[in-house]
């Protein structure tokens, strides 16, 4: 997590290309603190299945309950939601009680095949250019923001509803 320097302000997030499962996880972790102590909204997290993002864990849920006020809203797209489901209970409890301030999609099939993994605010993007090595890129530019919205967007165009607050059955 960012740290607090002597004049009181929080420590940017990082730019530039980083590598390993590690940066990434303190990547997400870090940027979801920073979205609530800064108001970011909205917020987009892109992933495949979410399975190796650390949205279940205690500090990030923490992060979530103050971020979220009125007004604020927060995407989620996916190919798959069963994972995400799965490994963080947490955060689908979360997804409940605030389901006024998110919305999530499917992305499947072709329109899934450029899905990005990625965590979008209208300050600051971080990509992961490869899961399995987890290269990632971090940027405040402008022009990179606005390429990775772009591909976000189509995606979530062409995707369906997905990843209901509630699940009706008898």
């Amino acid at each position: 997590m960012s740290s607090i320097p002597v004049d009181g302000a929080p420590e940017a997030l990082p730019e530039g290309r980083m590598e390993g499962r590690e940066a990434f996880v303190g990547l997400i972790r870090a940027a979801l603190s920073s979205a609530a102590r800064q108001g970011w909204s909205p917020l987009v997290l892109s992933d495949a299945d979410f399975a190796d993002w650390p949205l279940g864990e205690r500090a990030v849920l923490e992060s979530l309950n103050a971020w979220a006020t009125s007004g604020r809203q927060m995407h989620f797209l996916a190919k798959d939601f069963n994972v995400m489901r799965e490994r963080h209970p947490r955060l689908v409890q979360w997804r409940t009680t605030w389901s006024h301030l998110v919305d999530a999609r499917v992305c499947s099939g072709a329109a899934g095949e450029g899905l990005p993994s990625a965590l979008w605010t209208p300050q600051w993007t971080l990509e992961r250019l490869d899961a399995r090595r987890c290269t990632l890129v971090a940027s405040t530019q402008v022009s990179s923001r606005l390429a990775l919205r772009e591909r976000i967007d189509d995606c979530w165009q062409r995707g369906a509803p997905g990843f209901p607050a509630s699940v009706l059955g008898l």
